[in-house]
């Protein structure tokens, strides 16, 4: 059979999951959906592929450069009278949950609680350039609380992502929280015209990458005046990371911030603290920016030591709904990094719990038929106890298999031979 032009590798920045991950991943998913349940999410799922309209709506930040864009069909497609690669395109796959959720709530809201808590887990696509942890299709879990305009949402929200996290084995996290209106303020305390604050914000998030005098330059060298880039880097000087943080900081900004903001933060930040399993460190960072543009409050990441960058993320986005529905519709969402937290734990050699509860049954070649049903009896029988068993003949080279096996989670083993 002629297979030269097969391939047998995947396609840049997809992968092959082996058994060994995929036990981890699946364990992972199932522990998600318990977890996130016992907080009263509703698992829900929305179609890998979304109206192209929807996905360059400029609500996806950087994101929207990397769509997987999808031809039109038939006599659609029209070729000859395309004028861009946008007149190719009827629709494309998903970048992330967010905005397809934001549609499914405007399609199904009649139908759905309020607020309505959503669990959603997909996999969604990038044309990104692939790394460790990061490929062109990945998984996302996302919780998030539509129609809930009270900071109930948030800590909701973090309290159920840390239990899950916390469930996982992880602890010493860091759970990083600001609010896109304490951005601004700043921004504006310090001189910035409100146009430019984009552009600044986007230098203010390499500040991790870079350092102060990093971000200083680099405003400099957009135009940025070094009076207005001073004043506007002592803030973080001055700006501690708790609750009194917040206030001290708010307090400075005076008129530029509604009081409100600078409350409900603090009230997130207090209730958290003291509703939490003490497994993290809670830190308010008026340097967080996060890259999405539907932001409109709120916002918060998760970082863990020794692994670079979030692996948790969200924010409150209000005003993306309205864009389907004509009104806005208080939203909040945050997504785990469902790929990096694999990542993590098969670096760290993590085994499923119970997995070596596994059993398997290695059968000679040459074991009678009479024998063989009672075998697959016995096999039965565990089964209906809830074990996992494996019936399988016995290889040439056993010692390989049972190791082999052993990977896999397979602790106790039963060898059948034709002579006994």
């Amino acid at each position: 059979m002629d297979n030269k032009n097969l391939i047998r590798k995947p396609t840049t920045g997809m992968k092959d999951i082996l058994p060994y991950e995929m036990a981890i991943r699946d364990h992972v998913e199932n522990t998600i959906r318990q977890t996130y349940a016992l907080f009263g999410f509703e698992h829900i799922e929305t179609p890998v592929v979304e109206h192209i309209e929807n996905l360059t709506s400029n609500q996806g930040g950087e994101n929207e450069k990397l769509i997987f864009k999808i031809m039109k069909r038939g006599e659609k497609l029209d070729i000859a009278g395309a004028e861009s690669e946008n007149d190719l395109a009827d629709s494309g796959l998903r970048y992330d949950l967010t905005l397809p959720l934001a549609r499914y709530y405007a399609n199904n809201n009649p139908s759905l609680t309020v607020p309505f808590k959503a669990l959603q887990t997909g996999n969604v696509f990038r044309a990104d350039r692939p790394q460790k942890g990061r490929f062109r299709q990945f998984k996302q879990c996302d919780i998030d609380i539509i129609g809930d305009p009270s900071n109930l949402a948030e800590i909701e929200l973090v309290n159920a992502t840390t239990t899950l996290l916390a469930k996982l084995g992880f602890t010493g996290f860091t759970v990083r929280i600001n609010d896109r209106r304490i951005l601004k303020a700043m921004g504006l305390y310090a001189g910035f015209k409100e146009e430019e604050l984009p552009e600044a914000f986007i230098t203010l998030d390499k500040m991790d990458k870079i350092g102060v005098q990093g971000v200083r330059e680099e405003l400099i060298s957009n135009g940025t005046s070094a009076e207005v880039a001073d004043k506007y880097l002592q803030l973080f000087e001055d700006t501690g990371n708790d609750a009194e943080g917040i206030k001290k900081l708010c307090d400075t900004l005076g008129d530029l911030i509604d009081s409100k903001v600078a409350d409900d933060l603090t009230e997130i930040f207090t209730a958290i603290n003291e509703t939490g399993n003490g497994s993290f460190i809670l830190s308010f960072e008026p340097t967080l920016v996060r890259g999405m543009g539907y932001y409109t409050g709120t916002i918060f990441e998760i970082e863990m030591e020794g692994f670079g960058g979030a692996v948790a993320g969200g924010g409150r986005y209000d005003g993306m709904i309205g864009r389907f529905m004509g009104q806005d519709v208080p939203a909040c969402g945050f997504s785990i990094g469902f790929e990096r937290i694999i990542t993590i734990l098969m670096d760290n050699g993590y085994k499923v719990p119970d997995s070596e509860g596994k059993t398997a049954f290695l059968i000679e070649k040459g074991v009678d038929a009479a024998r063989l049903c009672d075998i697959m009896k016995q096999a039965a029988d565990l089964r209906a106890e809830g074990e996992t068993v494996l019936v399988s003949r016995m290889a040439k080279n056993k010692k390989f298999q049972k190791e082999n096996l052993g990977k896999a989670g397979y602790g106790t083993f039963k060898e059948f031979y034709k002579d006994n």
